[in-house]
């Protein structure tokens, strides 16, 4: 125990008389030089000395403890030899952290990332070890491809990072270390031969071109030869893009020759089946577009008879069983034909288009009137009268009608009718009439017609009844039946009713639709006189809107009010009051019309959304149906059901909804159809 005080007693004093020039010379003015030599000595000491010559004041982490050697044999400057105090912190596992002017934190290297630092310094000193925070811009190279080179020569408990979106990078380490490191970055950050090549391909598909050399190319084989290119296919104009060493490229571009040559047999045979266009419409139009190609190629290729030749005996047929489309073509065309078709054979969206037909009539009527005649019924001379039809009826009607109750009708007994009056046999007879009739007609019809198509399909959905219109008529007197001449006629049905016919174009954008509508609304009129040339009123409209998905606009309106008043009497005693009700009538009418049509699109993109508008009407039919009245009485009819909506049936599942693949000959189950009753649109 003795032996071991002594001994550190001796290394302390040997410390303390190496020190005791050293600082003798950094406190005289004008001092310029320490020469320092520790042996075996604490941090801490040197610590103190440091502070001593450069004037610092140190603050240490509990965790700074050391027993540091260190020999020196020419003179130091305090800056110098600061520098060489920061690469004893180095050595041993701490940092130096300046927390002011003057002070200095000594901490273990773990918390250099949160501490800090000298940040952006304008100029890295490449011998310091002073921690730096620098900010590398990297211009021809990716910044993220450089962190997984650079991070195994920074420390673990440095920082290194990439910044993407501005391609820089972020360290944070010792100044000589950050210096080394924006060297080698420099170095790598050089534009590289940036020369592509395009080949334009004649016979060969430039994808499957493509996907030939990555594979050839790919796995151990391709790391070790060292792979500095880079082939891109470009469907559109169907070449094959190369970048990359000149030499590299040169040899790519000759195994791309070697793959773009025509096939053995001239041409190639595909069967299509589609999932939504029309084989049979769309194989004319391939056709077509066959010929013009081969036009095209046999105008501007003088050399290449054989294949022009080949692209003009192209075929196409479409098998409509299975809607599929047999192509034979050169390669070329093929490619062609194959991208026109599967742009075209896509899923089209559909469209729900809505309407509310909303119509308002009222019509009211009064008559009013009073008739009297008096006569001899000795010669039957008419001594005097006031005859004026009143509703329709007149004194003279109700006469006959009283002579010849055969001739009695319903005309006669509409509305209120007092009459009375005298016939003798050989004196003056008298009869009086008191009428008065009331009309108050009002309709009121809400049709909601709706109809789902595809886009740039017309629809077209009717509720109508077949009335008979007579066309012709004449009377053939040479047919004679039992002595009766048979008059022909011809009759002609027409449809009355609504009627609604719409086309939707959806925009470019998806979120509007363009209709072109045609909407009609005609009924027979209560009040025709025949049954089979009966009068008819009809309201239509036919309009190009444009309106956003789910929107309503009103297509058109028609509002009528009319009145008119229709007083006939005998002038002078009309006028009369009291008394003149004797010699007038009246007929007052009144008319209002309300016609309003709105419409609402309503588009359906997929299947889900279909089934979504489908399941809304579907229960919308069911709460109508479940609305109805029990019955009060036992039915007639016993064990007869009454019919009813079944459940709604369960959507297909998602995977039944995916297009077939080309060379599958099955073909998508059909979407369900949206039920035919729609309820009204809310505006």
């Amino acid at each position: 125990m003795r032996k071991s005080f002594v001994k550190d007693l001796r290394k302390f004093l040997w410390c303390l008389l190496a020190l005791v020039p050293m600082l003798a010379r950094a406190g005289a003015p004008g001092a310029g030089s320490i020469t320092p030599n520790f042996k075996d000595a604490n941090i801490r000491q040197i610590i103190q000395a440091v502070s001593a010559a450069t004037g610092k004041d140190f603050i240490l982490d509990p965790r700074v403890n050391a027993q540091v050697t260190m020999y020196s044999s020419t003179p130091l400057t305090a800056g110098a030899f600061y520098q060489a105090f920061l690469s004893i912190l180095e050595v041993y596992g701490y940092i130096a952290v300046p927390a002011g002017p003057h002070v200095v934190k000594i901490i273990p290297n773990a918390n250099e990332r949160v501490s800090p630092q000298i940040d952006l310094p304008k100029r890295v000193s490449s011998t310091s070890d002073e921690l730096v925070t620098q900010v590398i811009p990297v211009k021809n190279v990716s910044a993220a491809e450089l962190v997984p080179i650079l991070r195994p020569l920074v420390p673990e408990w440095g920082h290194l990072a990439a910044y993407p979106p501005s391609n820089i990078l972020i360290i944070s380490d010792r100044a000589s270390n950050v210096y080394r490191i924006m060297r080698i970055v420099k170095r790598i950050d050089r534009v590289g031969n940036q020369d592509v090549d395009v080949m334009p391909l004649q016979n060969a598909s430039a994808t499957q071109v493509v996907q030939v050399v990555n594979q050839l190319y790919q796995g151990q084989a391709a790391a070790q030869m060292g792979r500095t290119f880079k082939v891109v296919a470009d469907p559109r104009t169907n070449s094959v893009l190369i970048s990359g060493d000149p030499a590299e490229r040169l040899r790519i571009r000759a195994l791309v020759a070697e793959l773009d040559t025509p096939s053995a047999a001239g041409g190639d045979t595909r069967v299509l089946y589609l999932h939504y266009a029309s084989a049979k419409v769309l194989a004319p139009k391939l056709k077509e577009q066959m010929q013009e190609l081969a036009e095209i190629s046999s105008a501007g290729n003088v050399k290449g008879t054989v294949q022009a030749a080949a692209e003009k005996n192209a075929l196409v047929w479409a098998d409509t069983q299975s809607n599929a489309l047999v192509i034979t073509a050169p390669p070329k065309v093929m490619r062609t034909i194959l991208s026109i078709v599967a742009q075209l054979d896509i899923r089209r969206p559909q469209v729900l288009v809505q309407a509310i037909i909303a119509e308002v009539d009222v019509n009211r009527t009064n008559d009013l009137g009073v008739n009297w005649a008096a006569y001899s019924q000795v010669d039957k001379l008419p001594l005097g009268g006031f005859v004026e039809p009143v509703g329709g009826t007149s004194i003279v009607d109700l006469v006959d009608a009283a002579k010849n109750p055969a001739s009695l009708t319903t005309s006669l007994l509409e509305g209120t009718t007092i009459g009375i009056g005298t016939v003798s046999a050989g004196g003056i007879s008298f009869a009086a009439m008191l009428r008065a009739l009331r009309g108050n007609d009002s309709t009121n019809i809400v049709a909601t017609p709706s109809a789902v198509t595809m886009d740039n399909h017309e629809a077209v959905l009717k509720s109508v009844d077949e009335v008979p219109f007579v066309t012709g008529q004449y009377t053939n007197a040479s047919t004679v039946t039992s002595g009766t001449v048979t008059p022909f006629q011809t009759v002609q049905r027409e449809e009355v009713g609504t009627i609604l016919k719409v086309t939707p174009t959806i925009s470019a954008t998806g979120h509007a639709v363009m209709l072109k509508i045609s909407v009609e609304s005609s009924s027979v009129l209560p009040n025709s006189v025949s049954t089979v040339d009966p009068t008819t009123q009809k309201r239509s409209i036919t309009t190009n809107v444009l309106i956003q998905n789910k929107g309503i606009v009103v297509l058109g309106g028609l509002i009528q009010n009319s009145q008119s008043r229709n007083h006939n009497g005998m002038p002078y005693l009309g006028n009369i009051p009291v008394l003149g009700w004797l010699f007038k009538a009246r007929n007052d009418q009144a008319q209002r019309s309300n016609l309003m049509i709105f419409i609402k699109p309503t588009i359906m993109r997929n299947q889900r959304e279909a089934a979504r508008e489908s399941g809304a009407n579907y229960r919308y039919m069911l709460e109508q149906e479940g609305a109805l009245p029990p019955q009060q009485f036992p039915p007639l009819l016993y064990g007869e059901p009454t019919p009813r909506l079944p459940p709604l049936p369960a959507s297909p599942p998602a995977s039944a909804r995916k297009a077939t693949p080309e060379s599958a000959p099955a073909k998508p189950s059909p979407a369900p159809a949206a039920s035919p009753a729609q309820p009204p649109p809310q505006p």
